[in-house]
């Protein structure tokens, strides 16, 4: 495991400590789950990106799309 140090205003270091006490936790164990589930979060949307954008049309249309009114008159 890494140390950082990292800063912030007073009344966010005050609000942490005080999550961190209601959790049973240290701050610096609440800031570390807190950002290992934003990276889980940013890892699960990069790979629902790659998979979205890698997705295969099933084929081209044989004729052009239906303007507007054709659809409405359906």
């Amino acid at each position: 495991m890494k140390n950082v140090t990292i800063t912030m205003d007073d009344a966010v270091a005050e609000w942490v400590r005080v999550e961190a006490a209601k959790r049973g936790s240290s701050v610096s164990r609440l800031l570390g789950e807190w950002l290992a589930e934003k990276m889980r979060q940013e890892d699960a949307y990069a790979q629902a990106m790659r998979e979205a954008l890698g997705f295969e049309s099933w084929g081209a249309s044989t004729r052009p799309y239906l303007a507007r009114p054709e659809l409405l008159d359906r």
